[in-house]
């Protein structure tokens, strides 16, 4: 399964963006059982999940985000979204997607940058 992550940029604190991640090499029906999350990263410090959706759309998120971001999925496009308003300059880092387990290879990700 391979992992392509897109919508990230450089964005104004209070701002939003909607990230997306695509996974091919999968049918949606095997895809659909994955629960699936996003995951972020700073120079120097542990990837961090953020928020994780299940097959059967149960969602969670760390307290850092919790209200701010909104986790989605459309099984039939074998992608996951991760909608983020209020942003703040603690929120920049590279975005991944995977799911939580077993791991596919990590994509490339996507840098999100908030700065005025």
């Amino acid at each position: 399964v391979q992992l392509v992550e897109s919508g990230g940029g450089l964005v104004q604190p209070g701002g939003s963006l909607r990230l997306s991640c695509a996974a091919s090499g999968t049918s949606g029906t095997i895809f659909s059982i994955y629960t699936m999350g996003w995951f972020r990263q700073v120079p120097g410090k542990q990837r961090e999940l953020v928020a994780g959706i299940t097959h059967g759309f149960i969602t969670n998120y760390a307290d850092s985000v919790k209200g701010r971001f909104t986790i989605s999925r459309d099984n039939s496009k074998n992608t996951v979204y991760l909608q983020m308003n209020s942003l703040k300059p603690e929120d920049t880092a590279v975005y991944y997607c995977n799911a939580i387990s077993p791991r596919f290879n990590w994509g490339q990700g996507t840098q999100v940058t908030v700065s005025s």
